[in-house]
């Protein structure tokens, strides 16, 4: 590697961070180089940057977030890759991220992108393969480099330019997490979440629920994105949605995700019970059907008449109905 030129400017890198041990171990084998290190981490839904603010502030690296439902949102009902064993689209996901990367680094004068990939740790989405694909198709090859792997790949223009010495990178391969915990170890860092997790896309049940929710035609909205991950989801033939809460916890959960102007929100008056909420509304007899099956999640008694408030944007008004059990209404469950 040259020797670097203190009359010049320094090197700038922009990593994406997941906030998991390898984004950090990336960033800080580069910042070891004496080179300038930041992060970015993206927000949707389906998965948050709260792992990567944990990570900048055990490192002290700068951390910028984006959100970027609406795109991801478009990308997600037709990825040219495909999805993975449920409904992660996880080499278009990573292409978009990288893609928003670009573009900050080419708006805030970093040098290059950056990110934790470590070759052939997972066996779809890290293969020299789909590394090539994600950067071919994000705009900005020639532009990315994977410090944890990049003896083990193609040499990148960074590299050949001398502004990130090469023989200073790792070679890593393979599941192993051995290495980086000694590296870890070695840098300082003691506390860093597990590998696994993070986005909902990877979760058998809530990717059912989704694809239902995108077969069916309904709007893909960041409240019907956030209320698959709670309560008991039922369809009603008629078409609508009923969302359950099952316990305290989702009850506050579906009132935060309740959109007055255009939900409808059932709730039985005298009994504890759960908060039932029908995306969109519905006309009388949805609403009746709604506050019959929300008595039934309650102890009033089943014979009984049940007085239950049902609120829309038009007010609150009082149903009188008969419960229907929950066995009886198993049958509306989307599994």
């Amino acid at each position: 590697m040259t020797t670097p030129n203190p009359t010049t400017k320094p090197v700038r890198a922009l990593g994406l961070c997941s906030g998991g041990l390898d984004s950090m171990l990336s960033a800080l084998v580069l910042r070891r180089q004496g080179i300038h290190v930041e992060w970015i981490s993206f927000e949707t839904p389906f998965f948050s940057a709260d792992k990567a603010r944990q990570a900048a502030a055990q490192t002290g690296i700068p951390l910028h977030v984006e959100e970027i439902t609406d795109d991801y949102l478009t990308m997600l009902k037709a990825p040219p890759a495909g999805f993975g064993k449920n409904m992660n689209p996880c080499m278009d996901c990573h292409t978009l991220m990288f893609r928003k990367a670009g573009l900050f680094m080419q708006a805030q004068g970093f040098d290059f992108l950056f990110s934790g990939e470590v070759l052939g740790q997972r066996p779809m989405s890290q293969t020299a393969s789909s590394l090539r694909y994600v950067e071919k198709h994000s705009g900005f090859d020639g532009k990315i480099l994977r410090p944890l792997s990049a003896r083990r790949l193609p040499e990148t223009p960074m590299e050949r330019q001398g502004i990130v010495d090469r023989e200073r990178l790792l070679d890593l391969y393979g599941r192993s997490r051995k290495p980086q915990m000694a590296l870890a170890a070695e840098f300082g860092i003691t506390s860093y979440p597990t590998p696994a997790g993070g986005c909902l896309l990877t979760d058998p049940g809530f990717s059912r629920r989704l694809k239902e929710l995108m077969d069916h035609g309904d709007a893909l909205t960041a409240n019907a994105l956030h209320l698959l991950q709670h309560g008991r989801h039922m369809r009603l033939a008629s078409g609508a949605k009923l969302i359950i809460g099952r316990n305290e916890q989702e009850n506050e959960r579906i009132v935060q995700y309740y959109d007055p102007p255009h939900d409808a929100l059932v709730k039985v008056r005298n009994h504890p019970g759960p908060n039932v909420l029908v995306p969109g509304g519905g006309p009388p007899p949805v609403l009746l059907l709604a506050a019959a099956i929300c008595a039934g999640y309650t102890k009033a008694p089943k014979e009984a008449p049940v007085a239950v408030q049902v609120e829309t944007a038009g007010g609150k008004q009082t149903l009188t109905v008969l419960p229907i059990t929950p066995q009886e209404s198993k049958r509306f469950l989307i599994l």
